[in-house]
């Protein structure tokens, strides 16, 4: 298994995994599934941003796809992202997420952010133990702020501070 940048090649393996979670889980809170031009336009979307998409693969097989994003369009959250990592259900419990996500927290780093947020279903326990061993901290909890399957969702928040800086404004190191 490698971990690697995301190309275009690989669009059609992350639109089936993304699609797979909208209709099967609830790590995507929504009903509607995307085409292919869909994830290329998200794909370039984050590439201009200079955020990673990564991808595990095996040979040609894309296994999973970790990224991140800013957390919130206001100039006061610019040091925040918040991330999402996504494992084909043929390989989830193998450690992929763990291995995407130390491959996706240094790139975190490297582009100066200071926070990396985690929002997950607070029912999706595997989730947020993979969450708490990387060292993220639970720091909030928001009952039935979401639905899916015809029940309420809750969402749990985690976060891990990626530097120890004390001035917003310097970069790390």
């Amino acid at each position: 298994m490698q971990i690697r940048d995301a190309t275009p090649a690989d669009i059609p393996a992350i639109t089936l995994i993304f699609n797979d979670a909208v209709v099967n889980t609830t790590a995507i809170w929504s009903d509607t599934q995307v085409d292919e031009k869909n994830r290329h336009d998200w794909l370039a979307a984050r590439r201009q941003l200079g955020y990673p998409v990564l991808v595990a693969v095996n040979g040609d097989q894309v296994l999973g796809y970790a990224s991140f994003g800013d957390w919130r369009p206001f100039d006061g959250f610019r040091h925040s992202v918040e991330h999402s990592v996504y494992v084909h259900k043929e390989h989830r419990g193998e450690g992929l997420g763990v291995a995407l996500m130390q491959a996706l927290i240094p790139r975190a780093r490297a582009v100066g952010k200071h926070v990396m947020v985690a929002a997950i279903d607070a029912s999706n326990v595997g989730s947020i133990a993979l969450h708490k061993k990387l060292g993220f901290d639970q720091v909030g909890h928001m009952p039935q702020v979401g639905t899916k399957f015809g029940k309420w969702l809750d969402l749990i928040f985690l976060q891990l501070t990626l530097d120890q800086r004390s001035d917003p404004d310097r970069l790390p190191g």
